[in-house]
């Protein structure tokens, strides 16, 4: 039996770490599969299958320069995940400050029993 697709949109796609490795180095700016093997240490059937999905979903698109292939982020497709990942900042922020105010109790504390350095 044929596997349903799993990377029918860049949540799916970038939930694969090798894809998020990729998507982090093209940030940097465009790159050929060439320099992706080199940099990842995998090999180029690997990296051309990742960016084939990338591709499907939008995230990197391609130009050809003579016989070479350069690939780069299209982070558009990437900001209904920044907009989803957003509603939870809310949450991690107010966990953090509750974390801070525990660790400045916990530093009084000892220093009120005299063992803070």
């Amino acid at each position: 039996m044929a596997r349903a697709a799993t990377t029918t949109d860049a949540f799916n796609a970038v939930a694969e770490p090798r894809r998020r490795q990729i998507l982090d180095l093209l940030a940097v700016g465009e790159r050929s599969v060439t320099d992706l093997v080199e940099a990842l240490g995998v090999v180029q059937p690997l990296v051309s299958k990742h960016l084939r999905v990338l591709r499907e979903v939008g995230l990197v698109e391609v130009r050809e320069e003579g016989r070479q292939r350069l690939y780069r982020l299209n982070g558009e497709p990437l900001k209904p995940i920044h907009d989803w990942v957003r509603q939870y900042e809310r949450t991690w922020s107010s966990r953090f400050d509750a974390l801070d105010d525990v660790l400045e109790e916990l530093k009084q504390e000892e220093e009120d029993n005299g063992t803070g350095d």
